[in-house]
């Protein structure tokens, strides 16, 4: 089959752009070893082609107007991995607006305009996250923790300058940091403890969320759930993080489309390439 492989921008890939690159490129590997022709492109190459030879699509594409062209060619008969709607989904309040309605468990959180002035009346006394809305976090200043109304009030000033209309806000929760990835139509899926490992996309998170504890969790049940996150947003690569609590519980606080899955690439790459072989030789086109 012929392939044509979208790879990531680096502006979307803080603290990540060999990981990511890395387990591109590995994926394309795999495919190759599996008969396939790739033809790779950047996303601002993809942006300029006027014509897309190729009816099968793998891509790592971030930047908004590449999402879009994805959906149309998606629209008009393409088979695409992850889905350009699945990508879409996955922007900070589409996710959260996904994984709510799907009951997936997730932080008490609220959507806020950046134009108010009073962003909450509660979960003051354990601080509390404001995440902008429209898309990633590509910047430090995309996820902050707030320890007060007050701090609150001037973040929501600084989102606003940023030209960010909206955010959400998310109640703190004190646990584990937990992050997994997975493929979805296969049985990989990994786990770990990221400050233990060094892998992290910004250090100052970890005074936040603390040492990890090692609380019991039942770990067949957080793939489940991480599963059933992937499907609510409509992506088939993903990955994504949770925070335990002392009672073993736990709620999804982000999902990704295609992460680095940086510590278990070679394992990744070849159920990726798996997947993505399957779906494109069962594609009707």
């Amino acid at each position: 089959m012929k392939l044509l492989g979208i790879h990531r921008n680096q502006k979307f890939s803080p603290n990540h752009i060999g990981n990511d690159d890395a387990i591109f490129s590995l994926t394309a590997q795999a495919l190759e070893k599996r008969g396939n022709q790739i033809r790779i492109c950047s996303e601002d190459d993809f942006l300029e082609q006027t014509t897309v030879a190729e009816q099968r699509i793998f891509t790592m594409a971030r930047q908004k107007a590449v999402v879009q062209k994805l959906q149309a060619v998606e629209t008009a008969g393409a088979v695409v991995v992850n889905s350009g709607f699945g990508i879409q989904n996955c922007f900070r309040i589409n996710m959260h607006r996904a994984l709510e309605e799907n009951g997936v468990p997730v932080p008490r959180s609220i959507i806020m305009s950046t134009a108010e002035n009073d962003p909450l009346n509660e979960w003051t006394d354990q601080g509390f996250w404001i995440k902008r809305g429209d898309f990633h976090a590509i910047h430090r200043e995309d996820v902050t923790f707030v320890r007060s109304r007050k701090e609150g009030r001037e973040m929501l000033r600084e989102y606003a300058r940023r030209d960010i209309a909206e955010v959400l806000i998310s109640e703190h929760l004190a646990g584990d940091l937990v992050k997994f990835y997975g493929v979805r139509g296969t049985d990989f899926f990994y786990w770990f403890y990221p400050y233990e490992h060094n892998h992290h996309k910004y250090v100052e998170y970890e005074a936040i969320n603390g040492k990890a504890h090692h609380h019991a969790f039942d770990e067949a049940d957080l793939q489940k759930v991480a599963t059933a996150s992937a499907a609510a947003v409509g992506v088939s690569i993903y990955g994504g993080d949770a925070i335990v609590g002392k009672d073993g519980s736990f709620h999804i606080i982000d999902l990704n489309d295609w992460p680095s899955f940086a510590p278990c690439r070679e394992e990744a790459a070849d159920a990726i390439a798996d997947v993505l072989h399957q779906t494109f030789t069962q594609a009707e086109l």
